[in-house]
């Protein structure tokens, strides 16, 4: 698997070279696998689309359901991006697979990102499930997922700013891209967004014949003492608080909730919605991290967020608390806005590294940190960083940071 791992990372990363051209020519020469997938749940969004994929395999899988699940990046091992029938894709099952593609692909210039997806698509069409979760790579109109023509249903979480080389400078750019899954005569649910961003995203869905299901108008989701409560044109449905921590998760669960009542592929009852709310888990957003090697007995949370949605989200689930922030960024992302936005929960920082990623220089993110007011030092790595500390801790600003976190805390992604 290694060999398969090695040529497929010496790939371009694909955001440079977003398009659907390449990846319909490969899927083609694989017998156009995206054409027999199960039923499809297509998820785009700038943050939360990870964490609605999340409700969604939960409530298939209380069901009674089979669910494949493809997402990305990997925090720890690459197998993690492809779940197939409630389990990750067995080393085994992945080298062939890679060999198998990474051969097809060899004349195309397929990127990193295309060839995992028809990887992806190629065990699910071969595997039998009840239904597939795709999360959108990076953006949506031109992301590899892209091609599949009539999914169950779509969705789009919350949106921000993000990815802007490849998206465009401007909310309703970015709105405009991920509004590019709308499919003809297919349902997909939206939050409402602010006005720019609402404008684009309307017009998008139009464009492209999709059914649009808004927060607000088709559906809500309100908070009670006792849990939640969704509502939409075929009355209220009480739910548990999610078991995903931060205030924001109540409105990726509304997201997911929404998806699966407006949908007939898949019978997924409201039982099941409610139990798959309660149990849903991802790693690496708002997570608290275990008692382990790495913590030792240390309060230590652990989120992957990086732009300033991600941040702001932060910020209200962590409401009057003081952490110690121990953060690393790749070189590509808004410091300073990030930092700004959590300056009011940060009592001290510690910025580090982010070993094999091209990432903002530690001492420079300290003196960030320190034009904020936060006292700030840097450190060579997350174990040093959280040495001594008697205070909470917040790990962020990077995914791969996120990680490598997992990895030395023995809380690898099963």
């Amino acid at each position: 698997m290694q060999r398969q791992l090695d040529r497929l990372a010496a790939l371009s990363p694909g955001r440079d070279i977003l398009g659907l051209e390449r990846i319909t020519e490969l899927l083609g020469r694989l017998g156009n696998p995206q054409h027999r997938l199960p039923p499809v749940f297509h998820v785009a969004g700038t943050n939360g689309k990870g964490s609605t994929c999340a409700f969604l395999c939960a409530a298939i899988e209380a069901a009674g359901l089979r669910c494949h699940v493809y997402t990305s990046p990997h925090l720890v091992r690459f197998n993690e991006r492809i779940r197939l029938a409630g389990r990750l894709i067995s080393d085994a099952t992945l080298a062939t697979l890679l060999e198998d593609v990474l051969d097809a692909s060899e004349d195309l210039s397929a990127s990193f990102f295309e060839v995992t997806t028809a990887a992806a698509f190629v065990a699910f069409a071969h595997t039998p499930a009840d239904a597939c979760v795709i999360e959108v790579g990076l953006g949506g109109r031109l992301d590899a997922t892209n091609v599949i023509e009539r999914p169950a249903i779509c969705g789009i979480a919350a949106l921000g700013i993000d990815h802007q080389a490849f998206l465009g400078e401007s909310l309703a750019e970015i709105a405009g891209e991920k509004a590019g899954i709308a499919r003809p005569g297919v349902p997909i649910v939206t939050f409402a967004y602010p006005a720019e961003a609402e404008i684009a995203v309307a017009t998008g869905i139009a464009e492209r014949g999709g059914i649009r299901l808004a927060d607000g108008s088709d559906w809500s989701v309100t908070e009670s003492p006792d849990g939640l409560v969704y509502a939409d044109a075929r009355g209220t449905l009480p739910l548990p608080f999610p078991a995903l921590t931060g205030a924001h998760q109540a409105r990726n669960a509304g997201l997911a909730t929404a998806m699966l009542r407006h949908q007939r592929a898949v019978p997924v009852p409201d039982e099941a919605i409610a139990a798959g709310i309660a149990g849903a888990r991802w790693p690496a957003r708002l997570q608290r991290l275990e008692p382990g090697p790495l913590t030792g007995n240390l309060e230590a949370w652990l989120d992957g967020g990086h732009n300033a949605s991600a941040a702001e989200a932060l910020v209200r689930a962590l409401s009057g608390r003081s952490m110690h922030l121990v953060i690393g960024m790749l070189a590509n992302k808004d410091a300073a806005t990030f930092l700004r936005i959590l300056a009011p929960i940060a009592a001290r920082l510690t910025a580090v590294p982010i070993p094999g990623h091209e990432h903002h220089a530690p001492g420079e993110l300290a003196k960030l940190a320190t034009r904020l007011g936060i006292p700030a030092s840097v450190a060579p790595d997350v174990p040093a960083a959280l040495t001594g500390l008697e205070m909470p801790a917040l790990i962020t600003g990077s995914l791969y940071l996120a990680g490598e976190v997992l990895a030395l805390n023995g809380e690898a992604p099963q």
